[in-house]
C-alpha cells in the first residue's frame, strides 16, 4: 500500500511552520495514543503514521528531502517500523507535556534546573497596646551571604567545580518508563550540573555562609492575633541562580490584664461595690486610650453588661473602631468588722420588712421553685 502524504496525515499545509506543525501532532497523538484506545489495531497503526510523519516534518533535512522527492527522498526504515514501535514516543511526545505541565522539553532542559527558595516565617510577640496602635520594629532573622573563601562556587581556593559525570551539567537525568519519558533532579549533583572535588573549608562547599541579618518590619495598625506581614525576598535563597523566598512574619498578641479582644471589640470585667451598685452613680473604667468616667443605674445586678461605643480597636480592614463592654461584677465584702456586720443585719431585716420589691430576681427565682414543686 502505498504511503500517505505526511503533510495530509497531520492536516497541514507545506508551507506550515514548525509550530502549527507541532500542535497539529498534539491533537492527532492524544486522539489515537494507544492508552486512549486500547486493543484498537486501527489507532495503533494511525498512531504510528502520526509519529512518523511528526518526526520527519520537524527534521529540517528530512523535510527538505521530502519536499524535494516525496517518500523516495527519506529513508523509509526511519518511520515507526525502524524506530522500534513505540520505542521513541517518551522523547517525542516529551515537549508536549513539558507545555502542558510547566516542565519544559528537551530544549528546555540543557541547563541545571532554576528553583525558587523556601518561605520562612518568623514568630513576633507584641503587646494588644501595640496592635491596637501600630508601630515599627526591627528583627533578626537568618540569612545566606555568599562565601568570602570561595566568592560563592563552594570549591577550595585554586580548584574548580567540574561537569557532573551522571547527568552532563543538566542537572536532570531523564528515565523512560513505558511511553513515558520521565526528567527529575539528578541524585549526584542534586540538580546543580557541577560536582565539587575539593569543598570549600569555610562553607563545606555550599558557596554561602549562614549569617543574621536585621529588618525593618511596619505592623499596622490593628493588626490581629495570627495575621501575617510579608516581607518580599528576604525568605530563603534560590537555587541555580532563582529567586529567593519570601519571610512571613507571624503576629502572636500577648494576653492581656485587663482587656480579651474579639474581632474589632474589646471586654473587660469591671468590679464596683454593693452599695454602689444599689445606688448607682459615676465609676470610671480604663480604655487602652485612657480612662473615662459613665453613670450606672441604681439597682444594677451583676453581670449587666454596658457597651461604650467606639473604644474598642480599629482593624486593619475596618473603617471605624469596635466598642468596649464592660461586664459589671458585684463584689461582696469580706473580712467585715463587727459593726458592718450589724450594720448589715440591720439593712437585711429593713429589706425582709419592705418585701419582694427589694428583691425582684429572688421572687422570681422562689416562685419558679414553689412551682416546681407543686
Amino acid at each position: 500500500m502505498a504511503k500517505r502524504d505526511f503533510y495530509e496525515i497531520l492536516g497541514v499545509a507545506k508551507n506550515s511552520s514548525d509550530d502549527e506543525i507541532k500542535k497539529a501532532y498534539r491533537k492527532l497523538a492524544m486522539k489515537y495514543h494507544p492508552d486512549r484506545n486500547p486493543d484498537n489495531k486501527e489507532a495503533e497503526e494511525k498512531f504510528k503514521e502520526v509519529k512518523e510523519a511528526y518526526e520527519m516534518l520537524t527534521n529540517p533535512e528530512k523535510r527538505e528531502a521530502y519536499d524535494r522527492y516525496g517518500h523516495a527522498g527519506v529513508d523509509p526504515n526511519m518511520g515507526a517500523g525502524g524506530g522500534g514501535g513505540f520505542g521513541g514516543f517518551g522523547d517525542a511526545f516529551g515537549d508536549i507535556f513539558g507545555d502542558i505541565f510547566g516542565g519544559g522539553g528537551r530544549g528546555r532542559s540543557s541547563g541545571p534546573q532554576v528553583y525558587r527558595g523556601a518561605d520562612l516565617r518568623y514568630n513576633l510577640e507584641i503587646t494588644l497596646e501595640q496592635a491596637a496602635h501600630g508601630f515599627d520594629t526591627t528583627i533578626r532573622v537568618p540569612s545566606w551571604d555568599k562565601c568570602d573563601t570561595c566568592h560563592g562556587s563552594g570549591a577550595k581556593p585554586g580548584t574548580q567545580p567540574v561537569t557532573c559525570g551522571t547527568c552532563g551539567g543538566h542537572g536532570q537525568v531523564r528515565m523512560q518508563q513505558g511511553f513515558f519519558s520521565i526528567q527529575q533532579t539528578c541524585p549526584k549533583c542534586h540538580g546543580t550540573g557541577k560536582i565539587i572535588p575539593e569543598p570549600c573549608p569555610s562553607c563545606s562547599g555550599a558557596g554561602r555562609i549562614k549569617r543574621n541579618k536585621t529588618l525593618e518590619v511596619k505592623i499596622p495598625v490593628g493588626i490581629d492575633n495570627g495575621m501575617r506581614i510579608r516581607s518580599t525576598g528576604n525568605g530563603e535563597p534560590g537555587t541555580n541562580g532563582g529567586p529567593p523566598g519570601d519571610l512571613y512574619v507571624e503576629i502572636h498578641i500577648k494576653p492581656h490584664a485587663v482587656f480579651q479582644r474579639e474581632g474589632d471589640d474589646l471586654h473587660c470585667e469591671m468590679p464596683i461595690s454593693f452599695a454602689k451598685a444599689a445606688l448607682g452613680g459615676e465609676i470610671e473604667v480604663p480604655t487602652l486610650d485612657g480612662k473615662v468616667s459613665f453613670t450606672i443605674p441604681d439597682g444594677t445586678q451583676s453581670g449587666k453588661t454596658f457597651r461604650l461605643k467606639g473604644k474598642g480597636i480599629k482593624g486593619v480592614r475596618s473603617g471605624y473602631p469596635g466598642d468596649l463592654f464592660c461586664h459589671v461584677a458585684v463584689e461582696t465584702p469580706v473580712k467585715l468588722t463587727d459593726k458592718q456586720k450589724d450594720l448589715l443585719r440591720e439593712f437585711e431585716r429593713s429589706t425582709n420588712e419592705g418585701g419582694a420589691k427589694h428583691s425582684p430576681q429572688t421572687k422570681s427565682f422562689m416562685d419558679k421553685v414553689k412551682d416546681f414543686f407543686e
